[in-house]
């Protein structure tokens, strides 16, 4: 296989996974990422490595539900009004893939890309420093109690369906799994199979670490504009530096659309702001990660510290943080876990990259065969991080990824 030069935007996982993966088949590979030390969704993510991780957010009924959603304090969705008219040509597309034949083809569509998540990591890291961050375990669902799980029968209907298996625990038998969990009436959900991610910031900094040491280029700057043709595609970063490349990958998350605009191409991309609070040192810790269904949060393990992460804000990407779902997401984690205590706390703001129909862009642009998109990945970024890069590596080789692309092609806007 001749060796070709490859540019990728975007350090965050999509992006390191596609550089690690590509430069493994022995090409000439630049990363190319403004601030690649804070990883953007990459760094302050859950860090679930999410096999189930295939229902969407606009499950059957939020059309209905959302108005209320918006105005209700307890729920995890905030939005700063002053941004609702420019939101709304997306919402509301958004909000219609919320019918049930919709959340199933998203589901199908999601399913590939997150199966096999941990082994996909572990392949990716095997043999490298990274590897110390990823660990096999069970991930749980925690429901107040048992009608509140009976009614989130589409989710597990559809995970059934995409063939996920799963088991209700009784609240004994959590309490035996997870010791510092006080509510004695809840209802548990067990999925063997999973994994997670004990630092992800640390995770992609050491794969990108990996990436240097074989021989791969990292540049620190940001792409202002793309000149491209059929035979090279020459990127304008900040300074008024230019490089070129035969091929050219955007995996820039959130920020893609903008850049994807600069190469005639619109796509119907949003940022879900997430927010995550980590209490350092605490005084108890779970032994799995855990989805908190009445306190709307994912609380992961990781090394010295519990980060609980969720919410979703519509304010755009240049907004700054915004006190109230910080708030909402203490007084949730101070509900489920009354008796803990911590010496500190440190908060943090990332950008979700999400379509309106929830699935990502995945495959070469039509009119620039030489570019290829890979962002749009939304809540598993993580999950599908590795998968992708390693789709991305067999399109540039001229491989059979292993699965029909069309479901991600921006050809479907």
């Amino acid at each position: 296989m001749q060796s070709k030069s490859i540019g990728i935007v975007g350090g965050g996982i999509i992006g390191t996974a596609t550089a690690l993966s590509v430069l493994r088949q022995g090409h000439d590979v630049t990363l190319i990422d403004p601030q690649i030390a804070t990883r953007a969704a990459s760094y302050g993510n859950g860090g679930a490595l999410n096999p189930s991780s295939v229902v969407p957010v606009t499950v059957p009924g939020l059309l209905s539900k959302a108005p209320r959603m918006i105005l209700d304090p307890d729920s995890p969705l905030f939005l700063r009004w002053r941004y609702l008219p420019r939101l709304l040509p997306w919402l509301i597309p958004y909000l219609m893939h919320s019918r049930t034949s919709a959340a199933s083809r998203i589901g199908a569509g999601l399913a590939p890309l997150v199966a096999d998540s941990l082994q996909e990591h572990q392949a990716l890291a095997a043999g490298t420093a990274a590897a110390k961050f990823l660990h096999a375990t069970d991930y749980m669902f925690v429901y107040p109690d048992r009608a509140s799980f009976e009614a989130d029968a589409f989710a597990w209907s559809l995970r059934t369906e995409l063939g996920i298996a799963w088991e209700t625990v009784d609240a004994e038998t959590y309490q035996q799994l997870e010791p510092a969990f006080a509510n004695r009436s809840c209802c548990a959900v067990r999925l063997p199979g999973h994994g997670y991610v004990s630092d992800p910031g640390c995770y992609v900094a050491a794969l990108t670490d990996v990436f240097r040491e074989l021989g791969g280029t990292v540049i620190e700057a940001e792409a202002i504009a793309f000149a491209v043709d059929d035979e090279r595609a020459g990127v304008i970063l900040d300074g008024n530096r230019r490089v070129e490349f035969a091929t050219l990958v955007i995996a820039a998350g959130a920020w893609s659309g903008r850049l994807t605009k600069k190469l005639g191409l619109s796509v119907p991309l949003e940022s879900e702001r997430g927010y995550h609070i980590e209490f350092i040192e605490p005084s108890f810790t779970l032994a799995h990660p855990t989805l908190m269904v009445s306190g709307k949060f994912i609380a992961t393990p990781m090394d010295g510290r519990l980060r609980c992460a969720g919410v979703v804000e519509f304010a755009g990407l240049d907004a700054p943080s915004n006190k109230a779902p910080l708030d909402f997401i203490m007084q949730k984690v101070q509900e489920t876990f009354p008796g803990m205590q911590w010496q500190d706390t440190r908060t943090w703001l990332g950008h979700r990259p999400t379509l309106t129909d929830s699935l990502p862009i995945i495959g070469r642009m039509e009119n620039h065969r030489n570019v290829i998109l890979a962002f749009g990945h939304h809540h598993v970024g993580m999950t599908s991080g590795a998968r992708t890069g390693r789709i991305v590596a067999d399109l540039i080789a001229g491989n059979d990824p292993g699965l029909d692309l069309a479901p991600y092609s921006a050809d479907r806007f």
